[in-house]
């Protein structure tokens, strides 16, 4: 027989507490004295006493495990990034959740419905959904608590803001300052509220500068594929367009594919600029300027906020990211 493993009693007995004390103090709940606490943990320590994950589960009906959803296309989330954002996003996430006591599910992006009613989670926390986006209905019809990195359009959940309007307003600004004069945006088909603000900042932006407006859409689940599509089309139509602000990285390389295919160079004759600050911005031929969302950050916000409501602690239901900073590259700096 091996040694006896020490109960959550004989830890009591030590501290000359009841066994609810242990539990509180060792758990982070009710309210210990600071001293009691100290001395539960030092007995607990003296003993090699570790608690038992299954019976607190069993007593508390948690399974402390909260979901990360990603609710963008394979062909967006996917492919050469190596799923960048919503990876950027799991790293951060998953190293706040541990360091709380929580495990973090990655329910990455997958081309049929991901099975969210056999996961056994807390909580979930769902990036930048999309107006009817089917998860986060399955997940409230299941009473499941979420948060949104990025709104919801038409929806009030708790959320972490990434400065949309901001971040549109970082890219236009710099296309023009590197001298373009028709810009033109390149942006997903669905209602995100990225897009949404995005649309609208580009509107006021074009109004400003007396700039005729000039936005084409395209299908998300095409990806680069249907970016290079609707670039070759715009500038088709369009020769005079000389900036692309396109919504998505994966949109973004089509953009530059089909501004190639037509034998114009970038940024001299075209430039590229994209919002996200990932793999494929890095990567491209020539390299994408984009944004630096602070993700990492917005990631740990939202799993801080996810926890929080789970405890029941009112805190701001939103939360504001830090500024967005523009990172320069090839695609749109001349000489």
């Amino acid at each position: 027989m091996g040694p006896i493993r020490p109960t959550i009693a004989d830890v009591a007995r030590a501290a000359g507490v009841s066994r609810t004390t242990v539990s509180h103090a060792l758990n982070g709940i009710g309210k210990v004295d600071p001293r009691t606490r100290e001395r539960v943990v030092q007995a607990a320590a003296e003993l090699g006493y570790r608690p038992s994950l299954r019976a607190q589960r069993l007593r508390s009906g948690q399974s402390r495990t909260i979901g990360l959803v990603s609710s963008m296309p394979v062909a967006v989330a996917g492919g050469p990034s190596k799923l960048g954002f919503f990876m950027e996003v799991a790293a951060a996430a998953a190293e706040t959740a541990m360091l709380s006591g929580f495990a973090l599910v990655v329910v990455p992006p997958l081309d049929t419905d991901p099975p969210l009613d056999a996961l056994d989670i807390d909580g979930a926390i769902v990036i930048e959904p999309d107006q009817d986006d089917p998860t986060t209905k399955r997940l409230q019809s299941r009473g499941v608590p979420i948060v949104t990195i990025g709104p919801q359009q038409g929806m009030d959940l708790p959320h972490v803001d990434l400065r949309a309007p901001r971040v549109g307003r970082l890219l236009l600004e710099h296309l023009r300052e590197q001298g373009a004069r028709r810009i033109a945006l390149l942006m997903g088909s669905g209602h995100r509220s990225w897009y949404v603000d995005l649309a609208e900042v580009y509107a006021r932006f074009a109004r400003e500068h007396d700039m005729p407006p000039l936005v084409v859409e395209a299908d998300e689940s095409g990806g680069e594929e249907t970016g290079r599509e609707a670039c070759a089309e715009l500038l088709e139509k369009h020769p005079d367009v000389d900036a692309i602000c396109a919504a998505v990285d994966a949109f973004a390389l089509g953009a530059v594919r089909a501004v190639a295919e037509r034998g114009l160079r970038i940024p001299d004759d075209v430039r590229v600029a994209t919002r996200y600050d990932g793999v494929r911005a890095r990567t491209s031929t020539p390299t994408l300027t984009a944004v630096d969302l602070n993700l990492a950050q917005a990631a740990a916000s939202a799993v801080e906020l996810l926890l929080a409501n789970l405890k029941g602690t009112e805190v701001p239901q939103v939360i504001s990211n830090p500024d967005p900073r523009l990172v320069v590259r090839e695609s749109t700096r001349r000489g």
